[in-house]
């Protein structure tokens, strides 16, 4: 027989049928809550895995991979985020038009002159899932250059004002 503490079948009946079930997420458990990020003086890349892990839903206990169970967040001051070392310089990003000779570039100082919020939002979505899914956290990214941004009934009403880890 197997080696279960109780004797009688009707005990080894219940024991095998108390097993405990995996919980499946459905849209309407989920809660999404408002989460602000102050960018000035943060690493670019420390910053951004903390806002997609926030989007991605990964610090609750229903996380699920398939389903959106992240939250909404909102950075302030993107035009005061910094990179280590000499990458304000070196760093480019690449965009192309998709027609023949259509490769653009530009350097990251040069990108944090002229759309700063670009800047977030490229690290960021690199580190999201690379499908629809991710298409969709990615909307619930809000980036803003200066301190105000125009979420505060929502930021206000039950969120936190979240200090990234210095770094």
């Amino acid at each position: 027989m197997w080696a279960v503490p109780y004797a009688d079948k009707l005990s080894i009946a219940v024991f095998w049928r108390s097993k405990v079930k995996t919980y499946s997420v459905k849209k309407s458990d989920i809660e999404r809550q408002w989460h602000v990020f102050d960018a000035s003086g943060k690493i670019l890349g420390r910053l951004a895995t903390q806002v997609a892990g926030l989007l991605m839903g990964k610090h609750k206990p229903i996380f699920s991979r398939n389903l959106d169970t992240g939250d909404f967040v909102v950075v302030i001051n993107a035009d005061k985020v910094r990179v280590t070392g000499d990458k304000a310089r070196q760093k480019t990003y690449y965009r192309h038009s998709g027609y023949p000779g259509g490769l653009k570039s530009i350097t990251f100082e040069k990108m944090m002159q002229t759309h700063p919020t670009r800047i977030i939002e490229h690290a960021v979505k690199g580190m999201l899932p690379h499908n629809r899914l991710g298409a969709t956290m990615i909307k619930k990214l809000k980036v803003y250059t200066g301190d105000k941004h125009p979420h505060l009934a929502q930021t206000r009403a039950g969120s936190t004002e979240v200090k990234a880890k210095k770094g």
